[in-house]
């Protein structure tokens, strides 16, 4: 028997388990429900080992050797002054309210979630200070809103690859920051296709086939859980523009 699957690396180890029980039926033992901690890891490690052996990865370079390497550049993007300003802002008031918490008398749970709920609101001001809770209304009565340093650098890629004729993904984990672009892109008259895990699959199918079939759009906007993985491109010409946040 042969299973052939595009992504199960990347996946989770269940879905591992899951094709070789269709692959090699009882050869995989069964995780008992509620199994945690070291047990769960000593059959997860059991797994690994136990499939590696039937395990054919193709590399790009063994299935086509005549595509150039993958060029990888990393941009940094210097917060404005504002922006810088509001972010120290945000990270005292996160200090002082997980500070309040724990002398609270707090649980360990609760003080994880606040830590993580904290954590999101420096990387929203990162990408966007809109994405704040709050601060969208604020910037669209303001005549002097905070900048967004990525915006900017985005704006600026967005020029330098239509002019070359390239293509662009560009990925986000928050599609509240693809809203934003969004809305950048209509404003410039630029034509995209978008995708998040909000459409079904047969319109996340139709966006790729839009894309891949129309050489006019030069922007792909997606979201990185709904589609992060298992797109196929056709376009030669394609760059991933991925956001990544301090």
């Amino acid at each position: 028997r042969f299973l052939l699957t595009g992504t199960p690396v990347e996946n989770s180890l269940d879905d591992l388990r899951s094709l070789f029980e269709v692959l090699m039926p009882g050869y995989i033992e069964p995780v008992p429900a509620g199994t945690r901690g070291d047990d769960r890891v000593w059959l997860d490690e059991r797994l690994r080992a136990k499939t590696a052996p039937y395990i054919l990865r193709r590399t790009k370079q063994a299935v086509a050797p005549e595509l150039p390497a993958k060029i990888e550049q990393v941009l940094y993007c210097e917060l404005s002054p504002r922006q810088s300003a509001l972010y120290r802002d945000v990270q005292e008031q996160s200090e002082r309210a997980l500070l309040d918490l724990e002398a609270s008398g707090a649980s360990e749970n609760s003080l994880r979630l606040a830590t993580l709920t904290q954590l999101l609101r420096l990387r929203q001001v990162c990408c966007d200070p809109r994405l704040l809770p709050g601060q969208a209304d604020a910037a669209a009565a303001s005549v002097n809103p905070i900048d967004s340093a990525k915006l900017d650098a985005f704006r600026e890629l967005l020029s330098e690859s239509v002019d070359d004729g390239h293509r662009l993904l560009v990925f986000s984990q928050f599609t509240s920051l693809l809203a934003l672009l969004r809305a950048e892109l209509e404003a410039q008259e630029i034509s995209f296709c978008y995708l998040d895990g909000s459409m079904t699959p047969r319109a996340r199918q139709a966006e790729v086939d839009r894309f891949n079939t129309s050489a006019d759009i030069p922007v792909f906007l997606i979201s990185l859980k709904a589609g992060g993985t298992g797109l196929n491109r056709s376009e030669e010409h394609t760059s991933e523009l991925q956001s990544h946040h301090d």
